[in-house]
């Protein structure tokens, strides 16, 4: 089930599921590790001998923030329970504190009224050798392992801690404590160990009618005992959680707007809601170390076995250059002195990196078919840390931060990229796709390159470093060439994805069409008006279009991944929201007057009535009817998504001023 809420401060990641169940604990880095491994934390209420969890298909939910915040604003209702429950949710800006205030009103009111809340421990990813126990003197559950301390615990006035408990084993049969709720009584069973979980309850009642009854519930996370207690439970106790609460709002909403953007007069409220809540999912996945997570929905390990908690240099580059366009210069910093620890000694980058900077899974092959030893990499990976990182210096011009990067990223990464080519046409050498499916010389890693290659030739011009901007500008100049003699197919009429070339040197035209294509232009190597570059976004937009109900544009002809319709005359493929998104920025590109900009403005609100009810994108639609598939959300959706609304803002105010200033005096 996609992720419908996501809260976090860069150490802590919470997320949240349609039925606004916990699902995901990620402590003490973002995407490393899943304290719950994306299962079910429940919810649940106890109102006069009736109960009911969040998942019961009863609720009536409304799932949302705070406005331009990461503090959840949720109501709930259960006609069978009689109440109505509000949630505002938060990590605090801070401390790795998950705080849930809660009320609970009812038009009736109750006699016995508890509230339940359940968490399925993995600690580290593991269900075994985890401890459950009963901490009397802070009067809550305490969920350890190793070093890394778990205290389940809260406050409901006038006394402070938990009310009850439960501490118990799960599988093997066992379900686990949550069972143990559904009669409003817990076990209090004082210690559990091994493969565990834990219930904690709270009273609520008696209740009276349209009386709110409320609650603050809360996991203090720390790597020993003393900061889930003294420096935890005990500094909330001290300041009051209304105290927390009121600062990370606070924090978040002034944040969200840094860039003091005027979306509405552009493109409307709605439009400027989801550029905020794109740039607040962005930074919960860029976790403080310096890593930009690609997702952490858990639960596509139940398709590949893995996840996308990982940090791939590609997807990091893109949604680092989103931010710094909304200001946020401080967060992306960190990326690119992660980018630096991460970049093999040789220049290169390998396919994607856990949260602590070491090389993650991947299914990039050493070898090729004839057991001759091949790089697995992506090239495009390493070219577009350097363009991003040149767009990063002229977006904040702070010199004293990029010097220290030239020596140890720019130029062994250029060298490489310099180096990786095949004398026999020009081209780059062969490495994987950005989809990570096939292996070649692909049109969108020829553009990243050229990119990264001419952010090299800048920072080379920058510090003077002659030989090296000459290195950089004739390697660009000779793959440009390459690419108007090889990648270009008057067959086609358009560019091609990927050149297949063979073990005698002769070359292979993969005629499959593929949004990707886009990178041609998007990274400085072509025009956008480019005569080819046209006819191929034009292809894009008449061959990959889904003509079902949700529409959108697909990745390439026939994409299988999540495939949800055979037609493929119908569904070339399910629609994603970058690949649509690109399309978007074309026409954007390509505009010579404001009324030009009107298809890009419908794909844009296309993005906007087709995202979560809390404002995420996810990777994928379902292309009939629109449903989110694989994760929610992509960091890279709402990437794009920024990227986007702002060269959307930008170029209309340039076609305005440019408008105006061919306007003749009144006298002429």
């Amino acid at each position: 089930m996609p992720r419908s809420l996501v809260i976090g401060n860069g150490n802590v990641l919470v997320g949240f599921d349609a039925t606004y169940s916990v699902r995901d604990i990620y402590f003490p880095r973002v995407g490393d590790a899943n304290q719950t491994m994306g299962n079910v934390c429940r919810t649940g209420f106890f109102i006069d001998g009736k109960f009911a969890w969040l998942d019961d298909p009863a609720w009536q939910r409304r799932l949302g923030y705070a406005q331009d915040s990461l503090v959840s604003d949720v109501t709930l209702t259960h006609p069978g329970l009689g109440i109505t429950v509000k949630f505002a949710d938060y990590v605090d800006l801070a401390r790795n504190w998950f705080i849930r205030n809660v009320e609970v009103k009812s038009a009736t009111g109750f006699t016995i009224g508890r509230a339940f809340f359940h968490y399925d421990w993995f600690i580290e990813g593991s269900d075994i050798g985890n401890t459950v126990l009963y901490e009397p003197r802070h009067r809550g559950v305490i969920a350890y392992k190793s070093n890394r301390y778990f205290l389940v615990g809260g406050d409901r006035g006038p006394e402070f801690g938990i009310d009850t408990w439960a501490n118990g084993k799960k599988g093997n049969g066992l379900a686990g404590t949550w069972v143990d709720a559904e009669d409003g009584v817990l076990g209090r069973n004082p210690i559990e160990q091994g493969s565990v979980d834990c219930t904690v309850g709270f009273e609520l009642g008696p209740g009276k009618a349209d009386e709110a009854r409320a609650l603050t519930h809360w996991v203090c996370m720390g790597t020993r005992l003393s900061e889930v207690t003294a420096y935890g439970q005990d500094l909330i106790l001290g300041r009051g959680p209304d105290t927390y609460h009121g600062r990370t709002l606070t924090y978040w909403q002034v944040w969200s707007e840094k860039d003091h953007r005027h979306i509405d007069e552009e493109l409307g409220a709605e439009v400027t809601q989801l550029y905020r809540r794109s740039i607040l999912t962005a930074r919960t996945h860029a976790d403080n170390h310096g890593a930009i997570i690609a997702a952490t929905d858990f639960d596509i390990t139940k398709f590949a076995r893995d996840t996308y908690a990982y940090a791939w240099p590609r997807d990091g580059a893109l949604v680092a250059n989103s931010l710094d366009r909304a200001k946020h210069e401080d967060v992306t910093r960190q990326f690119f002195l992660f980018c630096q620890q991460a970049l093999v000694e040789e220049g290169y980058f390998l396919h994607k990196y856990t949260p602590y900077g070491l090389p993650g899974s991947s299914w990039l092959p050493w070898v090729d078919s004839h057991g001759v030893r091949t790089l697995p990499v992506q090239e495009d990976e390493t070219g577009l840390v350097l363009w991003a990182l040149w767009q990063h210096y002229r977006i904040h011009g702070n010199l004293d931060f990029v010097v220290g990067l030239y020596t140890t990223l720019v130029v062994p990464a250029a060298d490489w990229m310099v180096s990786y080519i095949d004398e026999r046409n020009g081209l780059l050498m062969p490495s994987w796709d950005l989809w990570e499916e096939r292996w070649g010389v692909h049109a969108f890693t020829v553009g990243a390159v050229w990119g990264g290659l001419d952010a090299a030739r800048n920072f080379a011009d920058l510090f003077g470093d002659v030989g090296a901007y000459v290195r950089y500008r004739d390697a660009a100049d000779r793959l440009r060439k390459a690419a108007d003699t090889h990648l270009y197919s008057e067959e086609l009429g358009r560019f091609a994805r990927r050149i297949a070339v063979e073990d005698d040197g002769t070359l292979t035209v993969d005629m499959v069409l593929d949004s990707a294509l886009y990178g041609l232009w998007r990274f400085g190597m072509y025009a956008p008006d480019d005569k080819r570059m046209t006819e191929t976004m034009e292809a894009i937009r008449d061959q990959l279009s889904n003509k079902a109900t949700c529409g959108g544009i697909a990745r390439y002809q026939d994409d299988y991944y999540f495939k949800v319709e055979p037609d493929t005359k119908l569904v070339p493929g399910n629609p994603w929201f970058m690949c649509t998104l690109w399309l978007a920025q074309w026409y954007i590109a390509t505009a010579k007057d404001t009324h030009e900009l009107g298809a890009a403005r419908e794909i844009i609100n296309w993005a906007v009535a087709h995202q979560l009810p809390g404002g995420l994108l996810s990777e994928q639609l379902d292309p009939h009817s629109g449903a989110p598939l694989s994760v929610s959300p992509l960091t890279w959706s709402h990437a794009e998504f920024i990227v986007t609304v702002d060269e959307f803002c930008r170029r209309s105010e340039r076609l305005r001023r440019s408008a105006i200033a061919t306007i003749p005096p009144k006298n002429a």
